[in-house]
């Protein structure tokens, strides 16, 4: 028997085309909506089995608000993060705010089917080499830096380095 699920993704196109190819796969979708301030209260009044939970910006604040209220209203729905290759952090957050899994946006839709019973099973529904690049990453910050500071100043001249240096010291003249 299919899942009963939602799709809430913030790509309208893309959430009517998942909860279509989930149709024809034997799956009763409830909605497919784009996030908005009734997302959350859509699923929490539909109590699917899972909710498929797009963003594209999983390291932003907040950006798993609607995982925290539908866990604390709807316990027993499973939520599946669908989102970019992200950040340590951005996995870290989801599973904090209470997701089931984390999906990439890049996934073939058999991916996705298995996370989402995976979820509906109760289990962790992400990829095992997504897990290893983000313990890697947390363990070796310095491997792989994700600063956007650290990024612009390899744009800049090595005078510019050392002037902007000067004016953060407070210095204007030699």
């Amino acid at each position: 028997m299919g899942v009963r699920l939602m799709v809430v993704d913030d790509h309208r196109l893309l959430a009517e085309a998942l909860a279509s190819a989930l149709k024809l796969r034997g799956h009763r979708v409830l909605a497919a909506a784009a996030p908005s301030a009734g997302a959350a209260d859509l699923v929490v009044s539909r109590a699917p089995e899972v909710c498929l939970l797009g963003t594209a910006t999983p390291a932003e604040p907040g950006a798993f608000d609607p995982v925290v209220r539908i866990k604390r209203e709807r316990p027993q729905v499973a939520v599946v993060v669908l989102g970019p290759v992200p950040s340590p952090l951005g996995i870290a957050a989801a599973f904090a705010a209470g997701a089931s899994g984390y999906v990439r946006h890049n996934e073939r839709i058999e991916g996705v089917e298995r996370a989402m019973m995976k979820a509906r099973a109760g289990e962790a529904a992400v990829d095992p080499q997504l897990l290893q690049g983000a313990f890697t990453e947390l363990l070796n910050p310095a491997a792989q830096p994700d600063d956007e500071g650290a990024r612009l100043l390899q744009l800049l001249t090595p005078r510019e380095v050392e002037v902007l240096v000067r004016v953060a010291e407070g210095r204007t003249r030699d």
